[in-house]
């Protein structure tokens, strides 16, 4: 559910363009998708919050969280299932 959803969050603020709609869940982000350098990290997890009424720690990412699309929709999914109950 959260993976569509993080696709296009990708898409939109990495400028990805076509390159986005190719990405599932297995994508490699960190350290295979150049365009997700460290500020770009920083605006993807603004987006996140914004999009998703999330507050996100630093202490709350690591780089496994960045390892895959399905990885950063699971954390998500993970963050926004508290607040829904």
């Amino acid at each position: 559910m959260y993976v569509d959803k993080i696709k296009t969050l990708l898409t939109d603020v990495l400028s990805l363009g076509d390159a986005g709609a190719a990405m599932n869940a297995d994508t490699p982000l960190l350290g295979s998708l150049p365009e997700l350098d460290s500020m770009a990290v920083v605006n993807v997890m603004a987006a996140l919050e914004d999009q998703f009424g999330i507050v996100i720690d630093d202490d709350d990412i690591g780089a496994s969280t960045f390892e895959t699309v399905g990885s950063l929709a699971a954390f998500v999914e993970a963050r926004v299932a508290p607040s829904v109950s």
